[in-house]
Formats: structure tokens, C-alpha cells, sequence
């Protein structure tokens, strides 16, 4: 198998079968530790947990 890709003169513009699968490999877990970090910032967004017991639940508003 070969992959032709549009490139610059000075770059190889075909790729053979073992070059392609690594880089696919190589691609395919970039993406799974991007998608990784990004759970782990948004379960670092998610807000605290609700108070336990009454605290915090009651707001004096006279003054």
C-alpha cells in the first residue's frame, strides 16, 4: 500500500505500508492521551460536592 500526500519538493511524497501503520499508531495514541487530559480538566471544572448538614444553606439577609 502507498499514500501520496501534497508536500513541499524536498519532502518524500509517498509513504510504504510500515511507515503509514506506525505513524497511524503513533497518531492513535496522541489522541488517547489528549482525550485523557482533556477528562481530567473537565473533572477538575466539575464543582464541589454539596455541604453536609445545614451550614451554608441559610443566608441572613437583614440588616
Amino acid at each position: 500500500m502507498s499514500i501520496s500526500v501534497n508536500a513541499p519538493s524536498n519532502m518524500p511524497t509517498s509513504i510504504d505500508s510500515a511507515s503509514s501503520l506506525k505513524v497511524a499508531v503513533m497518531a492513535k495514541n496522541q489522541q488517547k492521551v489528549e482525550g485523557q487530559m482533556a477528562l481530567q480538566l473537565i473533572e477538575a471544572a466539575t464543582p464541589p460536592a454539596q455541604p453536609i448538614g445545614n451550614t451554608g444553606h441559610n443566608i441572613n439577609t437583614k440588616a
